[in-house]
């Protein structure tokens, strides 16, 4: 058994800022585990440009901006175990990891912060019809073997789904000289960023076809082509929409999963609608010393809010581990209204001192529409927003003069007026 203050699973944005702020904080005692062989996670194959934006005021690539926080870790003396797989984490936050160097570790952590990041929903979780020829994959696959492996998957493309890295895998391959047929999307709006539309679709005449969807792909060893159709209400094909289309590559860009495997075999609480921790305005999660941040928690657009998120986690699990955090606290839990998908935190400490910051994304595209902060029935902020869409987080605060007047039976509402 080795000891440590705080154990970081997760090297990826989201470790590192988290470690690197508890550092700050003066925790003595970090180790980061991280499964992959370098430190950066999904950032080190992501060459386009568009990260650093918010946090370092400039546009970087993300290996640029994964290399920004490798160096201030290495400045440090946070211990880093690379090509280290975490199995297990006890209910008395011992931690069980393996590597071919060590072994099998165990790791007695004051504290944990979960980093783990999310996952591209696979193949094997869409109802599509045809057999598994080859030519079928995640974008990030593509991307991977595009990016880092040097790699064409193909040279005539479909793309399902308009989530960001679908989005950004359209302009990639168009540049590497395949074709891309067309971008299709189940729902009625886009779930990427707006302006990756403009500049990875628009920018090169790819068309994207909303409310459409692939029904079925075509070919025994190496994909043919694929079916699509357009949706109706109930998102359920159109029979008479259907359209052949010859391909040799179906990408999916189908949504991001986060990698909760470790959380739930500790028993904290999962959020239905972001699939990630319960957690409170510290990133804590319901089982004390715990602490949640980035992408497996809730999925972010942008890696520059994962980082300030992860710097929330990194100043919390110090707090917990040099007892400066409260030790009584009163919880109120936050609840989406009107037009709000989900929000995170799911519960706030009213004797928090300071402003709270909820983020959340909306389900339905908004035009023109006021975002309500409501407490106790009364309306604490009222913004207008141009556009809201689901593939857009954004923010509201909660002023710590408020949270002052509030008692445990309080209620803290966010919804959308249009």
């Amino acid at each position: 058994m080795i000891n440590f203050d705080l154990v970081v699973v997760g090297g990826g944005p989201a470790g590192m800022a988290a470690a690197l702020k508890a550092k700050e904080c003066g925790v003595e005692s970090i180790i980061v585990l991280e499964r992959a062989e370098t430190l950066g996670g999904i950032l080190e194959q992501c060459i386009h440009t568009g990260f650093g934006l918010h946090y370092f005021g400039e546009e970087l690539s993300g290996p640029e901006y994964a290399a920004r926080f490798i160096e201030q870790v290495e400045k440090t003396d946070i211990v880093v175990k690379t090509d280290t797989m975490v199995l297990d984490i006890d209910d008395s936050n011992v931690v069980t990891a393996v590597n071919k160097t060590d072994g099998l570790l165990k790791i007695n952590a004051k504290a944990i912060i979960l980093a783990m990041g999310c996952r591209e929903r696979p193949r094997g979780a869409l109802e599509i019809a045809g057999t598994r020829a080859s030519g079928i994959m995640t974008a990030g696959t593509a991307q991977k073997y595009v990016n880092l492996d040097g790699y064409m998957p193909g040279k005539k493309v479909v793309i399902l789904g308009s989530g960001d890295i679908g989005l950004i895998m359209a302009r990639r391959m168009t540049l590497e000289g395949a074709e891309v047929k067309v971008v299709c999307e189940l729902m009625p709006y886009s779930g990427g960023l707006t302006r990756n539309i403009v500049q990875c679709l628009d920018d090169f005449g790819i068309p994207l076809k909303l409310s459409t969807t692939v029904v079925e792909t075509h070919g025994k060893d190496r994909l043919e082509g694929v079916t699509i159709a357009k949706v109706d209400e109930k998102l359920q094909p159109i029979e008479s929409t259907k359209e052949y289309i010859e391909c040799d590559t179906l990408m999916l860009s189908v949504g991001l999963i986060p990698e909760n495997e470790l959380t739930k075999n500790v028993g904290i609480g999962i959020d239905r609608i972001t699939s990630g921790a319960v957690v409170d305005e510290m990133r804590q999660t319901d089982h004390k010393g715990i602490f949640a941040c980035g992408n497996v928690l809730h999925v972010h657009d942008l890696v520059d809010y994962v980082t300030l998120e992860s710097q929330i986690a990194g100043k919390g699990a110090a707090d917990y581990i040099l007892g400066k955090c409260d030790n009584s606290p009163v919880y109120v839990n936050t609840t989406t209204g009107n037009g709000v998908r989900y929000l995170v935190p799911q519960r706030v400490n009213i004797n928090n001192k300071e402003d709270i910051k909820l983020y959340f994304r909306v389900g339905q595209i908004f035009k023109n529409a006021k975002v309500v902060l409501e407490c106790d029935g009364k309306v604490i902020s009222s913004k207008k927003k141009v556009k809201l869409a689901p593939g857009e987080m954004e923010n509201v605060v909660v002023p710590a003069d408020v949270l002052a007047s509030m008692n445990e039976n309080s209620t803290i509402v966010v919804r959308v007026e249009e």
